[in-house]
């Protein structure tokens, strides 16, 4: 048996993406400083398990959502969170008419009115207050906005792995996932990305278009935040 698959997610999956994702990042020196001090780890699992359903219904056209788990346990291993673009959100239907959606396995199924308005209820009882880290992104999202400007890309929104669960390949397998969608799609792959996930998608080939060097010092951090902007040009001969 395999050490970890994967699969699409689920809502049922929230509680599990918020250990996970939260864990996550709250290695991230930049992530951190969002937060104020005495905020700590588990309070901030439990609020955005409270959240995590209603974000995962979020924009459901575009939004693409998988799960590395251990096939043993069902454990969730990791996460990772995919946008099309918006000439891939539908695609015609096998007689030439209608819609259907694109990587529709890995779109959260849509549930009732009444559902989305109680996980709405919740979500919005949740304490989500960060500090306002005004235009520390400013200048990569406009990079990123260009280059995806240029040509569709399918683009990796979001990956996390629990730190328990790191150096297994876990984030490297979610990310093969998606290019091999992309393959699929004949469009490539474009990622915001950091330092810490940098040489993990160098060495699946992504290429480095632009870098993006700001201090962060105002806000907290050691001096220096930078945001690397990455390419992967999928094999389209097929």
């Amino acid at each position: 048996m395999p050490p970890f698959q994967i699969r699409p997610c689920t809502l049922a999956d929230g509680p599990s993406l918020a250990r996970n994702n939260m864990s996550a990042f709250w290695t991230d020196p930049n992530w951190i400083l969002l937060w104020p001090k005495h905020i700590t780890l588990d309070f901030l699992i439990e609020q955005a398990a409270k959240r995590l359903p209603n974000n995962l219904l979020r924009d459901r056209d575009a939004l693409r959502h998988e799960v590395a788990v251990d096939p043993a346990t069902g454990a969730l291993l990791g996460y990772a969170r995919w946008e099309l673009p918006a000439a891939k959100t539908t695609t015609s239907g096998p007689d030439g008419g209608g819609s259907r959606p694109e990587w529709a396995a890995a779109q959260i199924p849509d549930v009732s009115a009444e559902e989305r308005k109680a996980l709405k209820e919740r979500a919005d009882g949740a304490w989500w207050e960060p500090i306002d880290m005004e235009g520390i992104d400013d200048e990569s999202v406009k990079v990123k906005e260009r280059i995806l400007a240029e040509k569709p890309y399918l683009s990796l929104d979001y990956l996390a792995v629990h730190p328990a669960n790191k150096g297994k390949g876990i984030a490297t397998a979610l990310v093969e996932s998606g290019i091999r969608q992309a393959e699929k799609m004949g469009i490539d792959v474009f990622i915001l990305a950091f330092q810490a996930g940098l040489n993990l998608y160098l060495r699946l080939g992504f290429k480095e278009v632009e870098r993006v060097v700001q201090d962060d010092s105002k806000w907290g951090g050691k001096g220096e935040y930078t945001v690397y902007l990455l390419t992967y040009e999928v094999n389209k001969s097929s």
